[in-house]
């Protein structure tokens, strides 16, 4: 078959899969099903080759993700439950100032929250955005939203264990501490520089809060200093004081302390699966320790802890409740990034890579923009983050070998891409809009707008240090 007749073809088929989910509203999961099988069917493999690419996709990528996926929607579950989110909100509001909160904000949010389903930390963290919003000055909601929309977005398509940032890795087949370090690497400088950008837009005045903010019920404001409540020591009672400073310090000290022990399970795993790409890249082989550095067994192990803490902390039946509630969300997660590895494979089957490298030289920002500007397009269409990331990845994935180009930088301008113009057509633009007081108009500002400046922030990140690194 000749290569502009595949090109055609893998063209028409992914169109008409933007076209079922957005035009018909057919499920994504059918409409990637019937994208893989007409592509395969029609650009040679035939019927036996189509439904192996389709069959093997699927179940190379759960190989490579599924106890991944599982074992951090269970955790996320379970911190959820535990109240683990809300205290740490809390402990940083009190430790970073309302300044730099919106900066503590995000970068926790796609870092360490990152274990957390996409739509569970929504409506964890979005009522507490606005409610800090309020608490540090001027414009505060659209500063605090934008920043907890930066870091949710950017975490979950380049931060072990985002969900998509694990469906990337499989799809490209990049070892999860490498994704892990780089992602890292990429994800926190896009944050502090995107979050940025926006805290000064809205100071020069890009938000009206009368056109931007829907009208609610006024907050209770918080109270202007230390004296003056309700019961509050005497001005001369010193000892009074000292017992109360006493007691505020005890109390804060057992909060972090509890707040720690929360989240050292996940951090620990993390951090084991960190040690791992360390020692891969010095070359160190010790059998167990690689045992326990597996990502899979890492993450296993900061199940277990995380469990075990939850019980502690809420209870048995809570405890049961959100492995529950984990189990639930993690299904549907499954089957859909399980075909989008069906695409993917049936696209590396079919020899696009060899095709695309022909218009391709050493240099890798090409293709990289390539990446990235294919990402952004099926995002603006489809509204989802990891359909249009995968998909993007999967079909510019067989270009790595052709050129030089490690797939990691593939798998993060694909993050970088997908997170371009999340607007009207995504669930988590009118999620976040209904649980932070925005109008339409000022979920478009925040939202829209600052991921939009990340996914930019992030592709002037990657491509220099894809030159560097290599």
């Amino acid at each position: 078959m000749s290569d502009s007749l595949i090109l055609v073809n893998t063209t028409f088929a992914i169109v008409a899969t933007v076209l079922l989910i957005i035009r018909f509203r057919v499920d994504p999961v059918i409409a990637l099903l019937l994208g893989a099988s007409y592509l395969g069917l029609t650009a040679g493999l035939g019927v036996a080759g189509t439904i192996e690419a389709i069959t093997k996709g699927f179940g190379d990528l759960m190989a490579e993700i599924g106890f991944l996926v599982v074992f951090g929607v269970l955790a996320g579950s379970l911190l959820r439950r535990s109240g683990a989110i809300e205290r740490l909100v809390e402990t940083l509001l009190r430790r970073v100032g309302p300044a730099r909160m919106p900066y503590a904000l995000s970068i926790s949010v796609a870092t360490v929250l990152q274990s957390i389903f996409l739509d569970v930390l929504v409506v964890i963290i979005a009522p507490l955005a606005r409610g800090l919003g309020l608490r540090i000055g001027r414009n505060g909601t659209a500063r605090m939203v934008t920043a907890m929309a930066i870091g949710m977005e950017v975490g979950v398509v380049m931060v072990v264990p985002g969900i998509a940032t694990l469906a990337l890795a499989g799809v490209l087949g990049v070892p999860l501490g490498t994704m892990l370090l780089l992602g890292l690497v990429v994800a926190v400088p896009t944050t502090v520089i995107s979050v940025a950008v926006m805290q000064f837009v809205f100071r020069r005045g890009w938000w009206d809060e009368e056109k931007d903010e829907l009208p609610a019920a006024s907050a209770a404001e918080p109270p202007a200093g230390d004296g003056g409540a309700s019961g509050a020591p005497l001005a001369g009672d010193a000892g009074a004081r000292s017992v109360t400073r006493a007691t505020a310090t005890a109390t804060s000290s057992v909060e972090q302390t509890r707040l720690l022990l929360l989240f050292a399970p996940v951090l620990a795993a993390l951090g084991l699966i960190a040690t791992g790409a360390m020692l891969d890249i010095a070359e160190v082989r010790i059998a167990p320790l690689s045992f326990v550095c597996n990502p899979v067994v890492a993450l296993f192990l900061g199940l277990i802890g995380t469990i075990l803490v939850t019980r502690h902390a809420v209870g048995r039946s809570a405890m049961d409740e959100a492995l529950r509630d984990g189990f639930r969300d993690s299904g549907q997660i499954l089957v859909l990034n399980g075909v989008g590895g069906s695409l993917a494979l049936t696209i590396k089957n079919i020899g696009l890579g060899d095709i695309l490298g022909q218009y391709f030289s050493a240099n890798t920002a090409a293709p990289l923009l390539m990446v990235w500007l294919i990402a952004a397009i099926l995002h603006v269409a489809v509204g989802s983050v990891s359909i249009s990331a995968m998909t993007a990845a999967g079909i510019l994935a067989p270009l790595a070998p052709v050129i030089g180009l490690d797939p990691v930088w593939i798998a993060l301008a694909a993050g970088a891409g997908s997170l371009f113009a999340i607007h009207v057509t995504s669930n988590t633009f009118w999620l976040l809009q209904s649980l932070t007081g925005l109008s339409t108009r000022g979920t478009l500002k925040t939202f829209s707008g600052g991921v939009s400046v990340a996914s930019v922030v992030a592709i002037a990140v990657i491509i220099p240090l894809s030159m560097v690194l290599g």
